[in-house]
Order: structure tokens, then C-alpha cells, then sequence
């Protein structure tokens, strides 16, 4: 069954060196990554879960990315950005015509990358104003960053992104588990735990009413600001 994605982003890339720059880079940004080394594993991630954008190389063991994305374009509309060193404008014209929404050859800049990833994330949302308010909070989704009256909030990452997954959906209970599944990592520990930490401490950073608790259900922000 697939898995609802927030800020969740897929990695195909064979060379390992660059997937690890890439996931590390990608992480510290505040995304929630995943990696695939083949072709069959990257398909295999885009047939599971539902990611805000994926990183697709083209020349890949086992499918090529012109085969994963024939595979999952009818289905899937995921924002696919393609990364290789096939930079001919016939590839080019060949990326784009085959269903991938952006192409960057290598190599590359990560600020660069970074920045389209962004683009493609806002365009798939229908959202191109970036800065969206909720009472005295600016939430800047390009920026990732949150004010309040007027007043920058020092937020980590993850304090960030737990508050766009609430802000951002004024008025819908969003699931512990949805937050779970999208915002930790596989590997960290205490997750129940470090989840409620985050909710105190954003709820003293927010404002103690910001941030509500459906018993049972998980967290939701008014939908009237």
C-alpha cells in the first residue's frame, strides 16, 4: 500500500558517492530522503510510495531511467528531475518528451539543484506564491522559514517541517502516523517520543494555540487564521 508523502524525495543514482553527496545535501535541506541504486529499485520505490519529486538518473543498472519513467508516467505524476552526464540537446528534448518535468546535466551545482527541486515541488502543488500566512505567521515554502509578527522563528528542520505539514493544511487533522512515516527517518529511535518534544517546543516557538491535539487522531492548526 502506498505511503503518503510530505516532503519526501526519491534518489536513484548507481554512482555511490554522488547519491550519499546527494542524500546528505538533500537531508540537511530538511527533506526526508530515500535512495535507490538500479533501476529496479528505483521503480520499485516509485510503485510503493508517493514522493514530492524524484532524482532520476538515465544510465542505470538493470532499467534505464527512460524505462522507469515509461513505467510509472500513465500512473504515477510524481515531478521526476533527470540528472546525467547526457547533456545533447536531442537527450534533453528526449527527457522532457518522455514525461520528466526538468533536466540538469552533470556536472552540477547542489544550490541549483536545490532550487529546481524546490520549482518542482511548487509547481505539482499549484502553489506559486511560495509565502502563505496563518494569523500573525508567514510560512515562506522556498525559503523554509516561518515569522511571526513580523519576527523570524528559529526553527530546525524537522520543527520546520512538522509546522508546514500543518500549516499548509489549515483545518485537516494531519495522522501521527503521516508524520511517522514522512518526517523521521528509518532509524531513529524513540519516534513516538521525539515527536511530542517537537509539538512542545513548536507550540512555545508558534504560539500555545497554534498547534491543536486531536485525541487519537493527531495535530491540526484552525482552518480560520
Amino acid at each position: 500500500m502506498k505511503k503518503n508523502g510530505c516532503m519526501r524525495l526519491l534518489v536513484v543514482e548507481d554512482d555511490p558517492q554522488l547519491q550519499k553527496n546527494l542524500a546528505q545535501g538533500l537531508t540537511e535541506e530538511g527533506y526526508k530522503v530515500d535512495t535507490a541504486s538500479d533501476g529496479e529499485e528505483g521503480l520499485y520505490h516509485l510503485q510503493q510510495f508517493d514522493y514530492a519529486a524524484a532524482i532520476l538518473d538515465i544510465m542505470l543498472p538493470k532499467l534505464d531511467g527512460w524505462q522507469i519513467i515509461a513505467r510509472i508516467r500513465d500512473t504515477n505524476p510524481v515531478p521526476i528531475l533527470i540528472l546525467t552526464a547526457r547533456d545533447s540537446v536531442d537527450d534533453r528534448i528526449r527527457g522532457l518528451d518522455s514525461g520528466a518535468d526538468d533536466y540538469l546535466p552533470k556536472p552540477f551545482h547542489l544550490d541549483e539543484l536545490y532550487s529546481r527541486i524546490r520549482a518542482l515541488i511548487r509547481r505539482s502543488r499549484g502553489a506559486p506564491n511560495p509565502v502563505l500566512s496563518h494569523g500573525d505567521l508567514s510560512i515562506d515554502t522556498l525559503a523554509r522559514s516561518i515569522t511571526k509578527s513580523g519576527v523570524p522563528v528559529p526553527l530546525t528542520n524537522i520543527e520546520y517541517s512538522i509546522s508546514e505539514a500543518l500549516l499548509t493544511r489549515p483545518g485537516q487533522v494531519v495522522s501521527r502516523s503521516f508524520l511517522y512515516e514522512n518526517l523521521f527517518g528509518e532509524d531513529d529511535d524513540n519516534i513516538s517520543d521525539s515527536l511530542y518534544v517537537h509539538i512542545c517546543r513548536l507550540r512555545k516557538k508558534l504560539g500555545k494555540d497554534v498547534i491543536k491535539t486531536r485525541p487519537g487522531q493527531g495535530y491540526y492548526v484552525d482552518s480560520e487564521s
